[in-house]
């Protein structure tokens, strides 16, 4: 470990294990009560509505991902704002277009569950998104949040708290990958899955081997001055996260950074690989031939790549950070951020920035 970094930032990020494990520990005596409540209550939505705003915005893409994947059911992500400002774009009309949009009665089906997600509860954006769901009396409203007080918390039909992730830090770091490991969890009950169940708890366990294997690597990349921009790749439950990356680099370190899809990034978005950038790309080996020859590209076009997988196996990288963790892939992904997340830190120190105090940032976003 790095005993010369000061800072709460860098203490959230190197706490992530612990708050793993205690999040998994405070839903084990809510399992019956969260299981019962979205199996009856919500009465098996048609679909799975989850919104959050920056952060937990990207948290929403991975958790939409492998919600319908672990439970069978149709889940979709957007931003706070979108439901709130568009919601005759996302809530369904009565009899078609040009029709009225539909305000369910309580004889109706509901066939929405919305999963609100914020660390803080305080979230202008989130919190009109939800006033606007429930005038449309769509369904019901799942909060996942640190905060049980706030306002959000307050009114939600079904609450999923990580106290242990609450944070100082503006830039969210244990509090997103917390909150992430809560859904998958809370998936595997509504899927009856304990044996991933059981995997996530294995989680945390891998956390320290981790980063006491890698943080010289990612302090170095950070700290290469050759590199002037940053490139996440990542697709399917890993696009997410590969976004959430992106903006802990912008955040902390106000380096230009983006994320895409692995085979999107052909598509004109690799007009901008050279010497100076490095690239990330996080690798799903039952999709990795694909993904490999994105990433040998790259590296043919100047860029260098630095890969994350399960496995060392055929990855097309100048480096590599091999998980072995042994964990199904799902439970696995959690495990893809915190070296990301300290690289961001390094690279704001290194800088002379203050990760503590992002430029221009608020740890909530209030509006008037």
């Amino acid at each position: 470990m790095d005993n010369q970094v000061e800072g709460f930032t860098y203490r959230e990020i190197m706490s992530q294990g612990q708050s793993w494990d205690s999040t998994l520990q405070g839903l084990a005596s809510l399992e019956a009560g969260v299981v019962a409540s979205l199996r009856t209550s919500v009465a098996w939505p048609a679909e799975t509505l989850f919104i959050g705003c920056g952060s937990t915005y990207y948290l929403a893409l991975s958790a939409a991902s492998f919600w319908s994947k672990i439970t069978g059911l149709t889940a979709r992500a957007m931003p706070a704002s979108e439901l709130w400002l568009y919601p005759d774009c996302i809530l369904p009309r009565k009899g078609g277009v040009g029709q009225s949009p539909v305000h369910f009665t309580g004889n109706e089906r509901r066939p929405y569950l919305l999963v609100a997600i914020s660390r803080s509860g305080e979230t202008t954006e989130t919190l009109r998104a939800v006033e606007v769901f429930r005038k449309r009396g769509a369904g019901r409203c799942a909060v996942v949040t640190c905060y049980a007080r706030s306002t959000l918390a307050r009114g939600a039909d079904l609450l999923l708290l990580t106290r242990e992730a609450e944070e100082e830090s503006v830039a969210q770091t244990r509090s997103f990958t917390s909150m992430y490991i809560l859904l998958q969890a809370i998936a595997c009950l509504v899927a009856d899955q304990p044996g991933l169940g059981r995997h996530l708890r294995r989680a945390g366990g891998n956390f320290s081997r981790l980063i006491e294997e890698y943080q010289v690597l990612v302090k170095g990349l950070a700290e290469n001055d050759r590199f002037d921009q940053l490139v996440f790749l990542g697709s399917g439950v890993n696009y997410g996260l590969a976004c959430e990356a992106m903006l802990k680099m912008k955040e902390m370190s106000l380096t230009p950074s983006e994320a895409f899809h692995f085979m999107e990034f052909r598509h004109g978005p690799k007009s901008v690989v050279g010497p100076g950038t490095l690239l990330v790309g996080l690798v799903n080996e039952s999709v990795s031939t694909h993904e490999n020859r994105v990433l040998a590209e790259m590296r043919s076009l100047g860029a260098t790549v630095l890969a994350i997988s399960e496995s060392e196996n055929t990855v097309a990288a100048d480096y590599h950070v091999s998980l072995r963790s042994g964990l199904d892939y799902l439970a696995s992904r959690v495990l893809t951020l915190p070296l990301l997340q300290l690289m961001a830190c390094y690279r704001s120190l290194y800088k002379g920035l203050n990760p503590d105090r992002p430029l221009n940032l608020d740890a909530v976003v209030r509006l008037d």
